[in-house]
């Protein structure tokens, strides 16, 4: 992702990859939210999608 540069290559020795890192935990925090959501989802049928939506139309006169 980034070129090698020799304070990069500096920070990496001294503190480790860490954007290596972050993105192994996102992916780790995805696999786990992919697990419980589509269960979490079900104890709440009527949770409404989107907020800014109207619950419904208008009717016309």
């Amino acid at each position: 992702m980034f070129q090698e540069t020799p304070v990069y290559d500096r920070l990496v020795a001294e503190h480790g990859d860490i954007p290596v890192q972050v993105r192994g935990e996102a992916d780790r925090i995805r696999r786990d939210l992919a697990r419980v959501l589509p269960q979490a989802s079900t104890f709440q049928p009527s949770a409404p999608q989107n907020v800014f939506e109207p619950k419904q139309l208008p009717t016309a006169r």
